[in-house]
C-alpha cells in the first residue's frame, strides 16, 4: 500500500487550503490517504508526490476536481437545523414579501451539497406564496465546490427514508415515487433551483445583484479564522440591506469582527 509521508500530506493540505479554504489538520492524514488511495491505484501513481505533481500539472482542472470531490465532506439531510427553516418561513419571507417591490427574490444556498437545503427552501417559498408564486422571480441559487454532489443534487433522487421527516403535503406535492425505495423531486420544483459549481475561495464573486438571504451552514467549520472572516465580509457585501445570513449551529461569528447584527443562534442580519 502506498503510504503518505508527512511532507506529502503537508503539500496536499497547503494546496487544498490555498485553493479551497479547507483546513486539514495533522490528525486528518490517515483520512486523506484513505480517500485518495483508489485514485492513486487507478492511475498507477507510485507515490503521493507523483499524484500531487499530476494535480499541479493538469491544465484541464479535472484532477483538482477529483481531489476536492474526494476530500470534501458532504453530510446533510432534509430539515437539518429545522428552526432555521421555521424562522425563514415565519419571519423572513413575510418581511421580504412586503419589502421587495419588483418581486425579484434572491436566495443563495452556498455549500448546498446534495441539494436537500435548496430544495427545502424552494418548497417553503412555493408553499408560502401559493398562487402568487407566478408573479415572483424566486429561484434559489445553489452552489457547491464538488461536481459529484452537484450531479446528485440535479438528479434530485432521495430514498423514502430520507424524506420521511418531511410534511406529508410536501411529499405529495413535490416528490414522485421512482421505485419502491426512492422518490424524485418533481420537475416543477427542480426548475426553481439553479445548481452551479462555485468555489467560495474565489477572490472575486461574480454576482451582479445582492442576495436577500444567504444560507451557508456547516461549511465554515472547515475554514481557518482568516478564511472565515474574509468569506463573511464577502457575504456581507453581497447581502441586501435588511437581508439575512444563516450559518450552522456549530459555527459562530465574532460580533466584534462583523458588520452583521446577531438575531438568534446562527442567524444574522444586515442592518
Amino acid at each position: 500500500m502506498v503510504e503518505i509521508t508527512e511532507k506529502e500530506f503537508n503539500l496536499l493540505a497547503d494546496y487544498i487550503k490555498s485553493n479551497y479554504g479547507i483546513h486539514l489538520r495533522k490528525e486528518k492524514q490517515a483520512l486523506v490517504m484513505g480517500r485518495l488511495y483508489n485514485v492513486l491505484m487507478q492511475n498507477n501513481f507510485k507515490s503521493f508526490s507523483e499524484y500531487y505533481a499530476h494535480v499541479l500539472a493538469d491544465t484541464t482542472g479535472k484532477a483538482a476536481e477529483t481531489l476536492i470531490d474526494k476530500i470534501s465532506t458532504n453530510h446533510t439531510f432534509f430539515m437539518r437545523e429545522n428552526d432555521h427553516f421555521r424562522y425563514f418561513k415565519e419571519k423572513v419571507l413575510p418581511y421580504l414579501k412586503a419589502s421587495i417591490p419588483d418581486k425579484d427574490l434572491r436566495i443563495w444556498s452556498a455549500g448546498c451539497s446534495t441539494g436537500e437545503e435548496p430544495y427545502t427552501l424552494a418548497m417553503i417559498i412555493d408553499e408560502f406564496f401559493g398562487r402568487e408564486k407566478v408573479l415572483w422571480d424566486a429561484k434559489v441559487l445553489a452552489t457547491d465546490i464538488s461536481t459529484n454532489v452537484l450531479e446528485q443534487a440535479c438528479q434530485g433522487i432521495y430514498s423514502n427514508e430520507e424524506i420521511s421527516v418531511m410534511p406529508a403535503s410536501w411529499k405529495m406535492n413535490y416528490f414522485t415515487k421512482l421505485d419502491p425505495v426512492n422518490s424524485v423531486i418533481s420537475d416543477k420544483l427542480k426548475k426553481e433551483v439553479i445548481f452551479r459549481r462555485f468555489n467560495l475561495m474565489e477572490p472575486v464573486f461574480p454576482f451582479k445583484k445582492r442576495f436577500h438571504v444567504i444560507f451557508c451552514r456547516n461549511v465554515m467549520i472547515y475554514f481557518d479564522a482568516q478564511a472565515k472572516r474574509e468569506l463573511i465580509n464577502k457575504f456581507y457585501d453581497l447581502t441586501e440591506p435588511g437581508g439575512y445570513l444563516f450559518i450552522g449551529h456549530s459555527e459562530s461569528i465574532n460580533r466584534e469582527e462583523t458588520r452583521y447584527r446577531y438575531i438568534m443562534p446562527a442567524v444574522y442580519r444586515k442592518e
